[in-house]
């Protein structure tokens, strides 16, 4: 039978349930329980897609082309799966379905309420993913408390009532601050979160108490005591500078093991040999590269969280440490090019809207005329085409015409069949799609297949008109749509030290113990620059 492990989180936001959730579900992975998460997200919208980065990070791409929260991406990473577009349950799916189904009748005149209507909705999508696993971990968004989310954890109180309390676990993802003043651990946060959880009928079974310095044993027992949870289930999780080591962090507080008694299920050493290993081989890198990621929304670095993730992947499979030097594409627009000097690679990902715009072309010329080791991923693939056109191929004004409609040069346009800007959210190519790599290029060296599959968000193309231009012009588009051959999906420039721009988002599948092939040879190819 299925068990289900139900992470909260009070106090406040950001502390951490989504690498708390990941963590949990890679240990249960790890012996040997096929294990998945599920993101409960309490907002209206139906997904992530058209949220701000600057409000909620980026936005993670499945390969069904669900638009998600960037804790699908951690989920992906930790547990080295690929998960689907119903694994993010929000607010938005929930209450459209239900309306959906009254509007149809389903339930035969019935006043539609929360309770049940909207519960057993929730309680149905958790159900339908959990059919093949043995342990599901459900993160619950937000903070107890927040109205937004009472229907979900109405929900999960439900279930432990109908599935049966050996089946159902609760784990709550607290703070515990630690003031100056007096210079001690306070643990009355935790209490006045535990009993607003309580009074919705919710008891945890385990605490992991997140706190900057490890949860002292005084503040480990007073928890306890005023909890109702047993010592052994107060998990201290302290500040790491590295998010990987936290599964190894908790398995040593014994949280998985914990959790595996509690719900009945065979006691099993957990296999984290390889885990621990690339933990110690990331802490121990002396050698580092200076990698600029050139953005719009560097502000908030979760923007590019995946991006971050793929260079940490990559430095470890190269055996050197990527430091970021963070770039506002405005700013060179206002300070030029020298923000990039000293720069041993340089990546423009995507993004979109006018914003910015000049700025990243000024640092993918700079990239192509200094021969600076260059990745562009999205909107950077075509920022990169615009720029070659304008500076090498001498069309002063070209541009895509998301950007200005009116250029005389569209050399990034929509498709024929997507100028119809009242299906516009229906044309967005979204998710997993095949890509042919050609032969005798810097792709097929990086990637070693004919056909790969990555991961899309874009809506505009590189026009196919132009693409005899610049191949004469000496760009090479060496991967093409496999099924679409007028969409270009990668280019390099032969005869420089390393510059590729890619249509798709690699660091959408990029693992720890499988980095994404353009950015594995991006930090490779740093390195050799410096000389390292």
């Amino acid at each position: 039978m299925t068990k289900f492990i139900f992470v909260t989180g009070g106090v406040v936001s950001g502390l951490g349930k989504g690498i708390t959730s990941a963590s949990l579900g890679m240990l249960m992975k790890a012996r040997s329980f096929r294990t998945t998460n599920i993101k409960i997200d309490p907002y209206l919208n139906y997904d992530a897609g058209t949220m701000n980065p600057y409000q909620h990070g980026e936005v993670f791409v499945l390969d069904d082309g669900g638009e998600v929260d960037l804790d699908l991406g951690n989920y992906e990473r930790f547990l080295d799966t690929n998960l689907s577009f119903d694994h993010n349950i929000t607010t938005g799916k929930v209450y459209s379905a239900v309306i959906e189904k009254e509007r149809k009748g389903e339930y035969l005149g019935a006043t539609v309420q929360v309770i049940p209507h909207v519960t057993n909705e929730i309680k149905e999508r958790i159900r339908r993913i959990a059919r093949d696993y043995d342990v599901v971990i459900v993160e619950i968004g937000g903070t107890v408390g927040d109205i937004e989310s009472m229907p979900f954890l109405e929900a999960a109180r439900q279930m432990q009532l109908e599935e049966g309390r050996e089946n159902v676990a609760f784990v709550h993802v607290t703070y515990v601050p630690k003031l100056k003043v007096v210079g001690e651990q306070k643990t009355k946060p935790t209490q006045h979160s535990v009993k607003e959880l309580r009074s919705l009928g919710i008891q945890p079974d385990a605490i992991v108490a997140r706190s900057e310095d490890k949860l002292e044993e005084s503040a480990r027992r007073k928890i306890s005591l005023f909890t109702n949870v047993s010592e052994e289930a107060v998990i201290s999780a302290y500040d790491v500078e590295d998010t990987y080591n936290v599964p190894l962090m908790l398995e040593n507080e014994g949280l998985a093991r914990y959790l595996t008694k509690r719900l009945g299920l065979p006691e099993r050493e957990p296999e984290l040999e390889r885990w621990a290993e690339i933990v110690e081989k990331y802490k121990n890198l002396e050698e580092s590269v200076e990698i600029a990621i050139v953005g719009k929304y560097v502000k908030l670095s979760d923007s590019y969280l995946s991006i971050k993730e793929a260079l940490k992947h990559s430095s470890v499979a190269n055996g050197v440490k990527v430091k970021i030097r963070w770039i506002e594409a405005e700013d060179i627009e206002r300070a030029g090019a020298r923000l990039l000097e000293g720069v041993d690679g340089i990546i423009v990902p995507g993004g979109f809207g006018a914003r910015g715009t000049e700025g990243k072309m000024r640092a993918i010329q700079y990239a192509r005329e200094k021969n600076i080791p260059f990745l562009g991923i999205c909107f950077g693939f075509q920022l990169t085409v615009v720029e070659f056109a304008r500076n090498v191929l001498g069309l002063k004004d070209a541009h895509s015409t998301e950007i200005n409609p009116q250029t005389p040069y569209p050399v990034v346009d929509l498709m024929p069949e997507q100028r119809d800007l009242n299906r516009l959210g229906g044309t967005m190519r979204l998710g997993a799609y095949p890509v042919h790599i050609k032969p005798n290029t810097l792709a097929k060296e990086l990637y070693g297949k004919e056909i790969i599959y990555e991961r899309h968000r874009h809506r505009w193309e590189v026009n196919p008109e132009y693409i005899k231009k610049f191949e004469e012009a000496g760009l090479v588009f060496s991967g093409i749509a496999g099924d679409d051959e007028r969409r270009m999906e990668i280019l390099e420039l032969p005869g420089h030290r390393y510059f590729i721009a890619t249509q798709f988002h690699p660091e959408f599948k990029s693992r720890p113990f499988r980095p994404a092939p353009v950015f594995h040879g991006l930090v490779r190819a740093a390195k050799e620059k410096k000389g390292i």
